[in-house]
């Protein structure tokens, strides 16, 4: 019988230098993708998981992933956040299947092992034995500690409502991990004041978890692809821009100031261009400009791996990307505003969610060519290469979106971290 051990599958390697060729077996890799798994999404990268504001009350939680791994986050007793893993310490039964509730502890269905909320092992039945006609039977080994058997623990950050989770516990700061050119965008958006949750919605896309990264860091497919955004002036072209990276050029920020709608130089030849095309009800554009806005109408950002914070107009989401293999993952949008919305402003915001979401007048375009990308990938020739060249071939900052430097700068920090 043959007993040598199973060999690792190799990861292929991407030829050449740069990172603006990129292979299609970066999207369909089953090596590679585990690779990711274990260097970014349990490795040292800070993953969204949710809004304080979700859990606003001792005992609530909510059931998320990062990565493929089930996740639990908590408001624990004292006020602080807990976030833990989904897996029971005694025989690693996923104990949780509610996505939300609220509890005093957390309870194995298997076993009735118990933990607290914030992880820590609480009660195991007939731990020391079961005692009947003066006999006792069971029970665990003396030497057992419950405080050595609690939940996996998450490392947690928290800024301004919005929560973090790492697996590694000696990661840089969340702070750190932005860095100082992309935080004060986030603080723009999170800036101290009270969410308020206006809903969720949920879908699965069928293509690798990047290409939504890619997506939103690819300003020039807006005006192409989106005929809702060329037509109403929400992001063109020919607007004032700025787009810039974190160090690394993992993180991105796309900040753009809205236009004004009809013809114009950017829209001649664009098959997206409707000239005909009016709106029966204008209130889906009817923007208020916000004074925390200090200027642009639209910041996206893309926190690298698995977040996307989108303030378009007066609609706010985080988007957040949960891989499930090489070709699908789920998209979670998050939509938000403040607790000290006027009425009036908070109908805005409901009413322009409208564009957004799985359904969305606009993103329901981005779900659907990120299809047609992952079937290309899927059947054809894995040494193939996309091209993402427009506006160079480096990561630079820009003040234009007709570029993809924002894309390269990911696949620099990507192609380094994964050693292909």
């Amino acid at each position: 019988m043959n007993m040598e051990p199973i060999q690792a599958l190799p990861v292929p390697r991407w030829e050449g230098e740069g990172y603006s060729r990129i292979p299609f077996w970066v999207y369909t890799d089953e090596a590679l993708y585990h690779r990711e798994l274990d260097r970014i999404f349990y490795g040292k990268h800070w993953s969204y998981v949710g809004l304080e504001a979700e859990i606003p009350h001792a005992g609530d939680y909510k059931r998320t992933w990062v990565g493929e791994r089930s996740v639990i986050v908590a408001r624990t007793d004292d006020g602080s956040i807990s976030a833990v893993e989904n897996i029971c310490a005694h025989r690693g039964a996923a104990f949780c299947r509610e996505r939300t509730g609220n509890v005093k502890e957390f309870l194995c269905p298997y076993h009735q092992w118990t933990y607290d909320l914030k992880g820590n092992l609480a009660g195991v039945p007939f731990r020391r034995g079961l005692k009947k006609n003066g006999e006792i039977r069971g029970g665990m080994p003396a030497d057992f500690k419950p405080a050595e058997h609690g939940l996996n623990k998450l490392n947690v950050a928290v800024r301004n409502g919005v929560i973090f989770a790492s697996f590694a516990h000696d990661i840089e700061s969340l702070e750190d991990y932005l860095g100082p050119r992309i935080l004060p965008y986030f603080d723009r958006t999170f800036d101290g004041r009270k969410l308020k949750i206006h809903g969720h919605a949920r879908q699965r896309i069928p293509g690798n978890w990047k290409l939504m990264q890619e997506n939103i860091k690819d300003p020039y497919h807006v005006g192409l692809l989106h005929t809702w955004f060329l037509m109403f002036g929400l992001i063109r072209g020919d607007q004032k821009s700025n787009i810039l990276m974190d160090a690394h050029g993992r993180h991105g920020a796309m900040a753009s100031t809205r236009a004004d709608t009809g013809k114009g130089d950017v829209s001649q030849g664009l098959h997206s261009f409707k000239d005909d095309m009016r709106l029966h009800d204008e209130r889906i554009i009817d923007i208020e400009r916000e004074q925390w806005w200090n200027g642009p109408t639209v910041v996206m950002l893309t926190l690298f791996p698995n977040l996307i914070v989108q303030q378009q107009s007066n609609s706010m989401s985080m988007r957040q990307i949960i891989p499930r293999g090489t070709g699908k993952f789920d998209f979670v949008w998050t939509h938000f505003g403040f607790e000290d919305d006027t009425p009036d402003l908070e109908t805005r915001r409901l009413r322009q969610a409208n564009m957004f979401g799985p359904a969305g007048y606009v993103s329901a375009d981005d779900g659907e060519v990120l299809e047609f990308c992952q079937e290309s990938y899927d059947a054809g020739d894995r040494n193939r290469a996309t091209i993402a060249e427009q506006g160079g071939r480096d990561w630079s900052d820009s003040t234009h979106t007709i570029t993809e430097n924002v894309l390269r700068g990911m696949y620099a920090y990507w192609r380094k971290l994964m050693e292909v």
